[in-house]
C-alpha cells in the first residue's frame, strides 16, 4: 500500500496547505471563453464568483483560477487581457471573504505577479517554471508555492517517459534552487494530457507512485498534482464528450490518490470528493467516531 507523504506549505498571505493523506480537492474556475469543457460558463465576473462559491460549498479546497485556454488550437491571450479577466475574479472572491487559498494558473510572470498582490497565494505554472525565466523570482519574491507542470514537447521519444519526466523535473527544481525557491515549496504535476499519446497517459498514471522521488531525500518524496478532469485520455477510451466524462475522472483521481496523489484539479466537486474519502476510508480506515 502507498503511504502518502505529509507536507506543510507555507502561503504568503499567511496559514499554510497541508498536504497529506487528505485529498485536497481543487476546483476549477476558467473565466474564459474557450476553454475545452466550460468555454463561456464563467467569463463573466457575477458567474466566476457564484461557481467558486458553489464549488467552495460542495467542498473545494483550493480555487483555481485561469484566464487562458491551453487546449490545442485556443487563440493566445495578451497579459492585459488575461489580468483583466483574472484580477477581478480574484479581488471579488478576497473582498466577500473566502479563506480557501487560491491559485492562479498562468504561465505569464506579471499576471502571476499581480494576482499574488490581489490574493491569490499559489502559481500554477503549466511550463513548469521553465518557461518565462521571470517566473521563478516572481514566486520567489512572493513566496507563493508553484505547481509546475510537465509539458515538454521536445521530449526524447525513444526514451522511457518516467525518465524524461524525471529529468524535466530535475530542471524545474534547479531553476527553483537558482531562484530561492525552497524545494518544500514545489508541488509537481506530470501533466496529464500535454505533448503524451493516450497511452503515455495511462503509463503515467500507472507510475503515479513512482513521481516525486527525485528530490535528494527520497524518504520525503515532493507532493503531487494530478488534472485529468474531463479530459481527452478519457473521451478517447470511452468515446465520450467532456461532460459525460464524471466517471472516468474519478477512476483515475482514485488510482492516482491510491498511488500516493495529494492535489485533484477537478471540475465536479462532489463527486470527486466523495469517491477520494471513500479510497482514504478504505486505505487509512474511516475516522474514528463512525465506530
Amino acid at each position: 500500500m502507498t503511504m502518502h507523504s505529509t507536507h506543510h506549505i507555507a502561503l504568503p498571505h499567511g496559514g499554510r496547505l497541508t498536504l497529506g493523506p487528505t485529498a485536497v480537492v481543487m476546483g476549477i474556475l476558467n473565466v474564459t471563453p474557450d476553454s475545452f469543457s466550460d468555454g463561456g460558463q464563467h467569463d463573466m465576473l457575477s458567474s466566476a464568483v457564484a461557481h467558486a462559491q458553489t464549488m467552495l460549498a460542495q467542498g473545494a479546497d483550493i480555487i483555481d483560477i485561469g484566464g487562458e485556454s491551453t487546449r490545442p488550437g485556443a487563440s493566445l491571450v495578451s497579459v492585459q487581457e488575461e489580468l483583466d479577466r483574472v484580477i477581478p475574479v480574484i479581488e471579488a472572491l478576497i473582498a466577500i471573504g473566502i479563506t480557501a487559498p487560491i491559485s492562479v494558473d498562468t504561465y505569464k510572470p506579471l499576471v502571476a505577479d499581480q494576482a499574488i498582490q490581489a490574493g491569490a497565494s499559489i502559481i500554477n505554472d503549466v511550463h513548469g517554471l521553465q518557461g518565462a525565466p521571470e517566473m521563478a523570482d516572481i514566486a520567489a519574491l512572493h513566496r507563493a508555492p508553484v505547481i509546475a507542470m510537465h509539458w515538454d514537447q521536445a521530449r526524447d521519444l525513444d526514451k522511457p517517459l518516467l525518465d524524461e519526466v524525471d529529468r524535466y523535473f530535475a530542471e524545474t527544481l534547479a531553476i527553483a534552487q537558482r531562484a530561492g525557491i525552497a524545494p518544500d515549496q514545489l508541488i509537481l504535476d506530470p501533466g496529464f494530457g500535454f505533448a503524451k499519446s493516450v497511452a503515455d497517459n495511462y503509463a503515467l498514471l500507472n507510475s503515479f507512485d513512482k513521481l516525486g522521488s527525485i528530490t535528494k531525500n527520497p524518504t520525503s518524496a515532493m507532493p503531487i498534482l494530478i488534472g485529468t478532469s474531463r479530459k481527452s485520455m478519457i473521451g478517447r477510451l470511452l468515446g465520450n464528450q467532456p461532460d459525460e466524462r464524471l466517471a472516468g475522472t474519478i477512476a483515475t483521481n482514485v488510482l492516482a490518490y491510491a498511488r500516493g496523489g495529494h492535489i485533484f484539479r477537478v471540475h465536479d466537486i462532489r463527486a470527486n470528493r466523495d469517491a477520494l474519502r471513500v479510497a482514504q476510508a478504505t486505505l487509512y480506515g474511516p475516522p474514528s467516531d463512525l465506530g
